[in-house]
C-alpha cells in the first residue's frame, strides 16, 4: 500500500513494506531516485534492529543464538498506518512471533513523515515492551537522485577537517581507517571515492550535509541525533545515500554478544527513545 502526504511545496509517497519513502517531489523534481534494479532495488530502506551487517550473520543473547541479515528485518516487513493526515502519516510495527524468532524482544517502532514548508522530517520512536535491557541499532538509507554527471556534484560540511572513514571488508569493518581531505567545507564527488565500499563516518563527525550541484545547493540534510554516516553509491549509480545511523556493521573481531556489540544502544524496559532527520529542499 502507498501513502501520499503532501503540502504547498512537496509531494511523498511512502509505502507501507518497510515504510520506505518512495519519493520526495517538489515542482517537477523528485530528490528520490527511480529504481533500476541493475543498481539497486530500494530507494529509502529503514535499518531495524540492527545497521550494517553481522559477523558470519549471527549474534548471541544470554544463551542463544541468533540471526540477522543485513540491515535487519524492518525494511522488508508490513507496517501498520497508525495515523495519517494531510502532510503527515505515522506507521507501526510491533514485536510479533516472526521476529521474536531472530530477534529475542517486545518492541514497537513507530516511523513518522512530515511535510513543513520544503522540509520532510523522518522521526523514529523506539519503545521497548519487553522485562529486559533492549539492545537495537536503527538507520536511515535514502537514496538521492543524481541527474547527470557525479562530478558536477560535492557535498558541503559543517566542518572542515579532514574526514576519517572507517574500512569495510567483507560487511564488517577490519580496523583500518583512509582519510578522505575536504576543499574547505567542500567534498567533490566522483565514484572511485566508493570503491571499497561505502564512506562511515563516527562521532559526529559532521551534523549536516548539503548537497550542492554545480556549486549550487540542491538540499541539505540535518541528523544531529545520529553519531555514525554512510556516504555510499555503486559505480555508475544515478543515486547517493546519506545514512544517519545509530549503530554501524560489527567489526572484524567482535565477540557477538549484542550488548557489547560496538554503537548498540540499551533501552531500558517499558522506556521509549525518539531520533530525528530532516531534508531541506533549498533550490
Amino acid at each position: 500500500m502507498d501513502i501520499t502526504i503532501e503540502n504547498e511545496f512537496l509531494k511523498a509517497v511512502v509505502h507501507s513494506k518497510g515504510a520506505e519513502l518512495a519519493s520526495l517531489v517538489c515542482g517537477s523534481k523528485n530528490l528520490i531516485w527511480d529504481i533500476d534494479p541493475a543498481f539497486w532495488n530500494k530507494t529509502s530502506p529503514v535499518l531495524f534492529p540492527i545497521v550494517g551487517a553481522l559477523k558470519d550473520g549471527s549474534y548471541t543473547s544470554g544463551a542463544a543464538t541468533y540471526h540477522l541479515p543485513r540491515h535487519g528485518f524492518a525494511r522488508d516487513m508490513e507496517f501498520e498506518v497508525k495515523h495519517q493526515t494531510e502532510n503527515s502519516v505515522t506507521f507501526l510495527l510491533h514485536s510479533s512471533k516472526e521476529t521474536l524468532s531472530k530477534y529475542p524482544f517486545d518492541f514497537e517502532f513507530r516511523i513518522s513523515y512530515t511535510l513543513e514548508n520544503k522540509k520532510l522530517l523522518v522521526k523514529y520512536e523506539v519503545t521497548n515492551l519487553s522485562e529486559n535491557i533492549m539492545y537495537y541499532s536503527l538507520g536511515a538509507h535514502p537514496a538521492f537522485s543524481l541527474k547527470g554527471k557525479i562530478e558536477d556534484y560535492s557535498l558541503k560540511f559543517d566542518l572542515d577537517t579532514p574526514l576519517v572513514s572507517w574500512q569495510l571488508e567483507n560487511d564488517v569493518f577490519s580496523g583500518k581507517t583512509a582519510e578522505i581531505p575536504l576543499v574547505g567545507h567542500i567534498l567533490p564527488l566522483n565514484y572511485q571515492l566508493f570503491e571499497n565500499d561505502a564512506i562511515v563516518l563516527k562521532d559526529n563527525t559532521t551534523t549536516s550535509l548539503t548537497v550542492l550541484y554545480q556549486n549550487q545547493p540542491q538540499f541539505r540534510v540535518d541528523f544531529s541525533d545520529f553519531p555514525y554516516l554512510g556516504i555510499w553509491t555503486k559505480k555508475e549509480a544515478p543515486f547517493l545515500c546519506i545514512e544517519p545511523w545509530q549503530g554501524i556493521a560489527d567489526v572484524h573481531n567482535t565477540s557477538g554478544k549484542i550488548e557489547e556489540k560496538e554503537g548498540i544502544r540499551a533501552l531500558d524496559p517499558k522506556h521509549s527513545e525518539e531520533f530525528e532527520w530532516t531534508v531541506e529542499v533549498l533550490a
